[in-house]
C-alpha cells in the first residue's frame, strides 16, 4: 500500500483513494496482476470507511485499470484499456447524407457547422434543464425508475393537445403518443403503414433522413419537386395516377431544407389529392416554434383524417432529450402504440416530467421567445452577407432556421463542400437533400450556425467574390 491520499481536487472521498491507486498503477508500484489490498485492509490503512473502498475499487474496475473476479479480489489489469482515439475523418468520400451527419456530430465543437440542422448547444436550454431535473428529483411522487405510460406521460400528453390546439389542431390526449424523438415518430408510422414495395412520396429536396428510414422499411421513393408554397401538384397528380402512393412525408411549417412553407391554397388542393388517391400525409412539424408567422397546418385543416402529425422538443430544448410525438386519428394511436411497445416499448419518462417543469412554469415559452430573436437577428445577418457574395436565398420567407442558396453558374456545391471541410468547414451541399440529385448547385445555410467570420471570408476566396 505504497500510495498516499491526496484529499486536494477530488470531488469525493472515492475518487481521491481511485485517483491514488490509479497512479500507483501508472508508476509501477503496483504491476500488472498485482492484487490489491482488500477492501478492509485498505480502509483501515486510509483511515476510510469500507463504502469508500468499494466505490474507488468499482471507478478502478469502470475504467479498465483493475479486474474483479469474484472469490479472487481485485486485481491490476495486465493491459490497462486506453480509450479509443477516432479515426481522422475521411475527406475524400462522397458527400453524402452520412457524411454530412457524421461531420456535424463528430468534429470538434468550435469548428463552423453551417450546414448542420441544430441549433448551437449554447443556445438551448440547459440552465432550465437543469432547474426542472432537480425539481423532478426532490418530488415525492415523480416516476424516477418506472416504466411509463404505453402511450407515454399523461401530464405531458395533456400539455401537448393544449398547444396543438393553439395551432388550430384539435387532438385528445388519448390520440397522442409519445416517441422517442420526431425520427422515431416517423419511423414508428412508416412500420405501421408501408410494406415492401409500396410507393411513398417525398419533396425534391426534402429532409435527408426520410430518405434513410424509407430505404430500411423497402419502401419505393418517388420525389416531387418542392416550391417556395408547397409541392408541384401538378407532378404530383400525375406521379399519384402512376405510382398510388401510400404515404406523403413533408414539413408543412419552415421546411427543411428550403425553409419555403406550404400555402393555403396548395394545402386545400394537396387534401383533395389526398382523399381522391387514397393516400396518408405525414406532417413533420419540428421547426414550428420557430415560426413568427404561423402557416397552415394540414392536420387543422384536415383534422387528423387523413394526416399525421409529427412534432419534438429535440430542436427547440435539447438534443438530448430525446422526446417526440404522434398526433392521429384514435384508431391509429392504439396501432402505433402497440407498435411502440414492440420495437422500443416504452420512451424516457423521466425527460417527459422534465419537459411538463418547463412547460408548465412557463420557462419553455420564454425559452422560445428569446430563440425566436435570436433567429431573426441571426437571419438577418446571414442575409447580409450572402448579399455581400451576391447570392439570393431561394425562399423570400422572414423566419425559421434554414436558407436555401443557390451557387453562381460553374459552382458545384458537392465541391465547395469537400473544400470546406479540409478547411475546417461543414456545409451542406443541396444534392445530399435532392433524391433526384436536381440541386447541385444549392447549399442549405443554418442561420443559427453561420456566425463564424471563417465561413464568409472562405466563401468569398472560393467564389471569387469581394466581401
Amino acid at each position: 500500500m505504497d500510495f498516499d491520499v491526496d484529499r486536494e481536487g477530488s470531488a469525493t472521498l472515492a475518487e481521491a483513494v481511485a485517483a491514488a491507486v490509479e497512479r500507483a498503477i501508472v508508476d509501477r508500484r503496483l504491476p500488472p496482476g498485482a492484487r490489491l489490498p482488500s477492501i478492509r485492509r485498505l480502509a483501515e490503512a486510509k483511515g476510510v470507511s469500507k463504502s469508500t473502498v468499494v466505490e474507488a475499487y468499482d471507478r478502478l474496475v469502470a475504467s479498465g485499470r483493475v479486474r474483479s473476479r469474484p472469490g479472487s479480489g481485485f486485481t491490476v489489469a495486465v493491459e490497462p484499456r486506453r480509450p479509443s482515439v477516432d479515426p481522422t475523418p475521411v475527406l475524400d468520400r462522397d458527400i453524402d447524407p452520412s457524411w454530412v451527419m457524421r461531420r456535424s456530430l463528430e468534429v470538434d465543437p468550435t469548428i463552423p457547422k453551417p450546414g448542420c440542422g441544430w441549433l448551437p448547444s449554447e443556445w438551448l436550454e440547459e440552465a432550465g434543464i437543469r432547474r426542472a431535473l432537480r425539481a423532478v428529483a426532490r418530488d415525492p411522487v415523480a416516476r424516477l425508475v418506472d416504466y411509463g405510460h404505453p402511450l407515454g406521460h399523461p401530464a405531458l400528453r395533456r400539455l401537448l393537445s393544449l398547444r396543438l390546439g393553439e395551432r388550430g389542431i384539435e387532438v385528445e390526449p388519448q390520440a397522442i403518443v409519445l416517441t422517442a424523438g420526431a425520427s422515431a415518430a416517423v419511423d414508428l408510422v412508416v412500420r405501421h403503414l408501408v410494406e415492401p414495395g409500396d410507393a411513398v412520396f417525398v419533396d425534391d429536396p426534402c429532409y435527408y433522413n426520410f430518405r434513410a428510414q424509407l430505404r430500411l422499411n423497402r419502401a419505393r421513393v418517388v420525389s416531387i419537386p418542392f416550391r417556395p408554397d408547397g409541392p408541384d401538384l401538378e407532378v404530383f397528380a400525375r406521379e399519384a395516377e402512376i405510382h398510388r402512393p401510400r404515404l406523403y412525408l413533408t414539413n408543412s411549417g419552415p421546411h427543411n431544407p428550403t425553409g419555403g412553407r406550404i400555402g393555403p391554397a396548395t394545402a386545400h388542393r394537396l387534401l383533395n389529392l389526398a382523399t381522391r388517391f387514397d393516400f396518408t400525409i405525414v406532417e413533420d412539424d419540428v421547426f414550428a416554434d420557430f415560426e413568427t408567422r404561423p402557416s397552415p397546418r394540414l392536420a387543422a385543416l384536415d383534422r387528423l383524417e387523413r394526416v399525421i402529425h409529427v412534432g419534438s422538443f429535440s430542436k427547440t430544448l435539447s438534443s438530448a432529450l430525446r422526446l417526440g410525438w404522434v398526433a392521429a386519428r384514435p384508431e391509429r394511436v392504439e396501432d402505433l402504440s402497440e407498435l411502440k411497445l414492440a420495437t422500443s416499448f416504452t420512451n424516457d419518462d423521466l425527460a417527459a416530467q422534465v419537459v411538463v417543469r418547463l412547460l408548465a412554469d412557463g420557462s419553455y415559452r420564454r425559452h422560445v421567445e428569446g430563440l425566436r430573436r435570436r433567429i431573426a437577428s441571426a437571419r438577418a445577418q446571414v442575409l447580409r452577407e450572402l448579399e455581400k457574395l451576391g447570392l439570393t436565398p431561394w425562399s423570400t420567407g422572414d423566419d425559421g432556421l434554414f436558407l436555401w442558396v443557390e451557387l453562381p453558374d460553374g459552382f458545384d456545391a458537392a465541391d465547395l463542400a469537400k473544400q470546406g471541410a479540409a478547411a475546417g468547414i461543414i456545409f451542406a451541399p443541396g444534392d445530399v437533400f435532392s433524391p433526384s440529385l436536381s440541386a447541385g448547385r444549392f447549399l442549405r445555410f443554418n442561420v443559427a450556425q453561420s456566425g463564424s467570420r471563417r465561413i464568409w471570408d472562405f466563401l468569398a476566396r472560393t467564389l471569387g467574390r469581394r466581401g
